[in-house]
This record gives C-alpha cells, structure tokens and sequence, in this order.
C-alpha cells in the first residue's frame, strides 16, 4: 500500500470533520447536500474505485421513496452518497469508528441499537417524518455486512416506513468487481475484520470498480411489510445470483455468472 494514499484519506477525512463542525450549521439542506456528494465522491476515489451506475431497468427513481441496498462495507454509504446524499439508518456500532463514526452521526445518520423494539419503533416514527419532510432516506435490510455473491434475508420492520408514509420502494444493488469483471474480495467487510484492516484491504486492492444498479420501484399500497421485504430481496438477488455483465459503456449486457467471493 501507498502510506501518501493513506494520509490522504485521513487528511480528507480531517477536512470532513473540519467543514461539518464549522460549515454545517449555517447552511441550508441543499447545500449540505451537495457537499455530503461531492466529499463522498472524492473518498471513494481516493480510495482507489471507480464508479458505475446502470439505471437502463429503470431511468428515473422514484421520489419520495424508502431507499434500500444490499450491504457488502461501510463504503456502500458512500457510493450512494456520490449518486445522492441520504440520511442512512445503520448499526449503533458505526458511532464508535475513528472519524467516519462522527461524520455519520453528524451528516444526519439515524442510529438503531440491535435487539431493541422500542429503538426501533422510534426510528420507524422518524423515517415517516423525514420522508415526509423530503428527505431521501436509505437503510440496508439485511442489517449487517454480507460477503460478496450472497444476499442475507431482509428485516422487515423498517418496510413499513415506506408503508405508512405512502411512498414506494426504491431499491439498488451494489457489487465491487476488478478489471475482470469478477467480484473483488477486498471490498468484503465481514466477520472479525475492524474498519481499519478494511480500509487497508481497499487501498491494496490494486482499484476495483462499485457498480451501483438502479432496479424498479416496488409500490406500497395495500401491501404488507414482510411481502415489500420479500419482493425486494428477490428483486436484488436476482441482479447479484447470478451477475450481469456490462459492455465498456457500462450498459447492462446478458446475465453471466461471476466466481462467488470467499468469506474471510
């Protein structure tokens, strides 16, 4: 690894810190916006991967929405964020990482304990307001990390979010993918890995690239939280068992198998 990429991306997450302290209180959601994307886009090239976006399964998102993707590391937040800034709602644990933890909290991540019905409960009444204030708000159904090549199943809860606000779902799949086309294993973020030795792992990676899909919105109405989480698992997994491929353009291209990522 090159220690200067490294420094790099602890100064840019200093400059981070820095503007969300000092910048943050005096301007408005739009501008908090654009500067939570154009950071988010800078980290994630620093870092060392590229971006692609497909949208030709669907051209326009659904907006308002519940966002929801499947979840591989702790930079999917950010890959998102480069597409549109989201407030996330993710693990209490994030809270506690070095630097990353306070931005989160700070660029307006919602914070769910697990285990907690009640916590849960209070998220839920929350996203409806956020939602119906306008904001864009995402989570990742599975609840934790999962290795490249499998998609864990969905909790249902938070659906019904989406549900009483009267608003679709709008999910996404994410996958990181070296110059082959094949999974890359480093962007795996599972077991006992710390954020750090995944940072580490990411700037050895020799670059890969975050392919981010855009798939059909899923409506709400009359339907049931556990049916939403269901359809939308479905609907992802489809994309990532087995992967698509896409042409030099980035256009979506006939489904081809990719090697399943080993688990570390």
């Amino acid at each position: 690894m090159k220690y200067w990429r490294l420094a790099r991306l602890v100064l840019h997450l200093l400059v981070g810190l820095g503007k969300v302290a000092l910048l943050f209180p005096f301007l408005g959601a739009v501008g908090r916006e654009r500067r939570v994307q154009r950071w988010s886009r800078q980290l994630v090239t620093i870092c060392g991967v590229r971006m692609r976006f497909d949208e030709t399964l669907q051209s326009m998102p659904a907006s308002p929405a519940l966002i929801i993707c499947n979840h591989i590391s702790w930079l999917d937040i950010f890959v998102i964020n480069t597409l549109h800034s989201c407030r996330f709602v993710a693990k209490s644990d994030i809270r506690s990482w070095p630097l990353i933890g306070w931005l989160c909290e700070h660029t307006g991540t919602i914070f769910i304990a697990r285990g907690r019905a009640r916590d849960v409960r209070r998220i839920y009444e929350g996203l409806v307001k956020s939602i119906h204030d306008g904001e864009r708000v995402a989570f990742f159904p599975e609840g934790t990390t999962a290795p490249q090549g499998s998609v864990l199943p969905f909790h249902a809860n938070l659906f019904e979010a989406a549900i009483e606000a009267e608003v679709p779902v709008q999910p996404y799949a994410i996958r990181y993918v070296d110059a082959g086309g094949s999974l890359h294993d480093a962007a795996d973020f599972v077991g006992e890995m710390s954020f750090v030795q995944s940072v580490i792992a990411i700037m050895n990676s020799g670059g890969m690239t975050a392919e981010l899909i855009r798939l059909p919105s899923i409506p709400t109405t009359g339907a049931h939280r556990r049916e939403l989480a269901k359809t939308a698992h479905d609907a992802i997994a489809s994309v990532l068992r087995p992967n698509p491929a896409f042409d030099d353009a980035g256009n979506l291209l006939a489904s081809r198998s990719y090697p399943k990522a080993s688990a570390r």
